[in-house]
């Protein structure tokens, strides 16, 4: 019988994946003695993956800082594939795992795959029709999946399309998305805490329509979006907007001429973790094209209105959370309108439309199964959507 630690590293570089890491940081570091913990961070962005390291009290063991200004990604690529190969030569791993479609996740599965480690990836199996929509993401994915020996699938669409490229039906477990986890968690955080500082002054008698808008894809498409919230804005129902820009500066170069000053506009700039959860929180629906908001704004009920023509999450359209309306302005006013207004009930519908992706115990099923797979342990069941 194996008694030697089972000795796990998570590598994480964005705010994203590190939301996404953190309970899995904290179930693993839970099943001490059983499994020896090494957190790795890249900080493929750096203020952003800090602010949810402090949320979640998260301290690093390694910690790559490759972040620079203006970093291509063949820079971020480069950087955490040599980075990587003497932190895994030092501390040498029984499993790396990565999550799931960022640069940082893919170049780390590389490295582990060079050094003979195996990888397990988290939120594993989701695509799209093209390599191309979301870009990188889902060709960073894709790659990913390619190297993993484990395989953690949010949803049993994901592990369907897992084992429809031949993976090993021994070797994947759907969890549902640790995204649900991290969510909750953060949600009774915020019970501890004053109001974040984005929200104050709002009217709560005013609708709140949270925006988020940062694909590459979209980056053409910013112009037409702020006209499109422009318009919004104007309603009859006097909808407050809250748009956090993204740093890019395909984002908020472009949008704050457009938008500053409007009444009813409120742009800021990237909002920590924690804030992000009570502008969701307060709001009527969500405008976006993230790819983390699609799972988390439906937890509390608010429907989600995809500014994109491909979702790697079709769980969310089947279920009904989800409407994916693309970058077209005339959509995105029309769409708006329909949710504010409501008088063919489909804001209704959406919200109390059943989340698909997850319960709150993604992470406890990751570690239960390493524990079972790699030493001893129960297997668990796999998380199944209620009828």
């Amino acid at each position: 019988m194996e008694t030697t630690p089972l000795k796990i590293m998570v590598v994480m570089g964005t705010r994203p994946d590190t939301i996404k890491m953190a309970p899995v940081v904290a179930a693993l570091k839970a099943a001490a003695p059983a499994i020896q913990t090494i957190v790795c961070v890249t900080a493929q962005h750096r203020e952003m993956l800090d602010d949810v390291m402090r949320l979640f009290e998260i301290v690093p063991d390694v910690d790559l800082n490759i972040m620079t200004k203006t970093q291509t990604l063949t820079d971020i690529t480069t950087r955490v594939l040599i980075g990587m190969e003497p932190v895994l030569v030092q501390h040498q791993p029984d499993v790396v795992l990565v999550h799931g479609d960022t640069t940082t996740s893919t170049a780390t599965a590389l490295a582990a795959f060079y050094a003979k480690i195996p990888v397990g990836h988290v939120e594993a199996g989701l695509r799209t029709a093209s390599i191309n929509e979301p870009f990188p993401e889902e060709l960073n994915r894709r790659l990913t999946g390619v190297i993993a020996s484990y395989d953690f699938a949010p949803t049993a669409g994901a592990k369907a399309n897992l084992l429809a490229e031949r993976l090993d039906d021994h070797e994947v477990i759907v969890t549902g998305n640790t995204v649900i986890d991290a969510f909750l968690d953060a949600t009774r955080r915020l019970e501890r805490r004053p109001p974040p500082e984005a929200l104050a002054g709002l009217d709560p008698g005013r609708p709140l329509i949270f925006v988020t808008a940062h694909r590459r894809e979209n980056h053409a498409a910013m112009p037409g979006i702020a006209q499109a919230v422009k318009a919004i804005a104007a309603f009859p129902q006097r909808p407050q907007i809250l748009w956090p820009l993204h740093p890019s500066p395909q984002v908020g170069p472009v949008i704050r001429p457009l938008l500053a000053g409007i009444e009813g506009i409120r742009l800021t700039e990237p909002l920590d973790y924690a804030s992000t959860v009570a502008a969701v929180t307060r709001s009527r629906f969500v405008l976006t094209d993230s790819g983390g908001l699609q799972e988390e704004a439906p937890t509390l009920g608010k429907p989600v209105l995809v500014m994109r023509r491909e979702t790697e999450r079709p769980e969310g359209l089947a279920a009904g959370t989800l409407r994916l309306i693309g970058a077209d302005p005339a959509e995105i006013v029309n769409w708006s309108r329909r949710l504010l207004e409501d008088t063919d009930g489909v804001y209704s519908a959406m919200a109390r439309a059943s989340n698909p992706y997850g319960d709150g115990h993604a992470a406890e099923r990751i570690v239960a199964w390493l524990l079972w797979r790699l030493r001893t342990g129960p297997k668990p069941a796999e998380f199944l959507v209620a009828a």
